[in-house]
């Protein structure tokens, strides 16, 4: 079992899943983590649908494999994946181009993936997701524990009206995320951020922390926007 820093810093995006189901303890485990999340007044009133291999479970997959590759084609030329850097092969873009259309040509043999839920009080308000996403968080890190792995996407919105009707999921409830889970064909982290010293700022705005030191052997990214200098 990994400590809990250790998962942190190595629950990365993983989309290449094995053939090895998830057994009923494990998902069972994983789900118990998330809902230990905390929630607005503690309403706790995050729900989850899990599509394992049912009979509607396969039909919401397939659903989900359509939208996952459409909004895929629309992302991949938008973003240019296939210029620029993303034209050398072994570029970290040309790489998650990769992964990322395996996953979505795959999309209908993913082990587990879980719809996570929110059972609305109110009108749509802009904090509402501090109600769910701690525990979609959790669900992750819970995932990394135990060797599993996925990534928290809102590629259903393209289907999500007759998602909806198949899985019956009442029109006041928001369909927050869509979460593949399995077995990694690969392997976890490490996470590449960004270097520490360019989120953190000391007692006023953009003010350097020169604590803020990252631990020795992180590896960065590029992706994202540099802190202004």
């Amino acid at each position: 079992m990994i400590s809990l820093l250790e998962g942190m810093a190595t629950t990365r995006a993983i989309r290449r899943y094995t053939d090895d189901p998830i057994p009923d303890d494990d998902l069972a485990t994983i789900l118990w983590h998330a809902t230990r999340a905390p929630s607005g007044s503690n309403r706790q009133p995050f729900r989850f649908v899990v599509l394992r291999d049912g009979p509607t479970a396969v039909s919401a997959k397939a659903l989900l494999g359509g939208s996952f590759r459409e909004m895929w084609a629309g992302m991949r030329s938008a973003d240019g994946y296939e210029t620029g850097s993303g034209a050398d092969e072994s570029s970290p873009k040309a790489r998650t181009a990769r992964a990322v259309q395996h996953f979505v040509d795959h999309f209908e043999a993913t082990p587990v993936v879980v719809l996570p839920c929110l059972l609305r009080h109110r009108q749509p308000h802009p904090s509402e997701g501090a109600s769910i996403y701690p525990a979609c968080q959790n669900l992750l890190l819970a995932a990394r524990a135990l060797g599993y792995g996925g990534v928290m996407t809102a590629w259903h919105a393209l289907v999500e009206p007759k998602l909806r009707t198949l899985l019956g999921i009442p029109d006041d409830v928001f369909i927050s995320a869509t979460i593949p889970l399995g077995r990694p064909a690969g392997r976890h982290g490490p996470v590449r951020r960004r270097p520490l010293a360019e989120f953190v700022y000391d007692d006023r705005w953009d003010a350097p922390a020169v604590w803020a030191v990252d631990p020795e052997g992180t590896q960065h990214t590029s992706a994202g926007p540099p802190r202004p200098r």
